[in-house]
């Protein structure tokens, strides 16, 4: 019994193994509960204290400055994709199929495309940083600071704070150091006091980016092959969010070089000796803090 318990068999294989009908095979197997299941995703550990905590802090949070009339932003980066005629997973209507490239091999790409999404939970409103280079710290500061030049500044005039809800890993890592000099160099741009609440490790789902922007430029371009920059940007702008209106795209076509890349070349990144004006929060200091400006300066 051994040798076929563990085993992915129809009840005909298992019938022969016991010498039975394959119905009565059937029959013994639901009799002892047993279904053909997939495996299930749960967490490796309990949920901790800290976790349900912090969720409660952002929504503490998101409250105070909704009430406040101070603008939340949720950010974060889609995967990476390929640029080039390969196949998009989904379907579109059509005629007749589109063919594809057999392989997705990155050597056949015309580059690739990291959209880094910044979504105004307060309005409803989506904003996409389309890289060519690098999913880098410094790539997604950059995309926040051109919401704000190219849309924020203009939505929330009489903006003195903002909220950024992010992840706490890639690009706005929690214990990213390059993501926190990019926020100040932010901060010291605008004036904007700047206050980020990290959502807990495996929580990334329940970040509104997430489901409130992705989820429906993934939907719009299911099935359409990402031929071009021009063709994303395209399918990104043409995406509307819960509010209804249509997300803003920018190409940001600069080389965002990797902490590894300028190591091999010799070079000490720029962040490494900055200094930060931050202040961590009473409450899970960890995952909260606070980056004011380092001189009264507004644009």
């Amino acid at each position: 019994m051994s040798s076929v318990k563990w085993t992915r068999k129809s009840t005909r294989s298992v019938s022969r193994a016991l010498q039975v009908s394959h119905t009565t095979a059937w029959r013994l197997l639901r009799a002892k509960q047993y279904r053909l299941r997939y495996n299930r995703k749960r967490l490796a550990r309990k949920s901790s204290h800290d976790r349900n905590e912090q969720f409660l802090e952002i929504n503490r949070l998101r409250t105070s400055f909704a009430r406040r009339g101070q603008p939340v932003i949720s950010v974060d980066a889609k995967k990476r994709e390929l640029v080039g005629l390969f196949k998009n997973n989904g379907r579109s209507w059509r005629r007749t199929p589109l063919d594809v490239g057999m392989y997705d091999f990155p050597s056949d790409a015309d580059g690739v495309a990291i959209p880094y999404g910044v979504y105004d939970v307060t309005r409803g409103d989506g904003f996409v940083s389309v890289g060519t280079s690098h999913n880098t710290p410094a790539f997604a500061t950059n995309g926040i600071q051109k919401w704000w030049s190219l849309v924020g500044r203009k939505m929330h005039p009489g903006a003195r704070e903002l909220l950024i809800l992010a992840d706490s890993g890639s690009s706005n890592g929690v214990r990213a150091h390059a993501w926190k000099v990019g926020l100040q160099r932010i901060a010291d741009k605008t004036g904007l006091k700047i206050k980020v609440a990290h959502y807990p490790t495996g929580a990334s789902k329940w970040n509104p980016v997430e489901h409130r922007l992705f989820s429906h430029i993934s939907t719009n371009w299911a099935g359409q092959p990402l031929t071009d920059y021009h063709t994303i940007c395209q399918l990104i702008r043409h995406t509307r969010t819960m509010s209804g209106a249509r997300c803003k795209v920018f190409l940001d076509k600069a080389y965002w070089p990797t902490d590894k890349e300028l190591k091999d070349a010799g070079i000490k990144p720029e962040h490494a000796s900055e200094t930060l004006r931050i202040r961590h929060s009473s409450t899970l200091p960890h995952w909260n803090y606070i980056i004011t400006p380092r001189a009264d300066r507004r644009s």
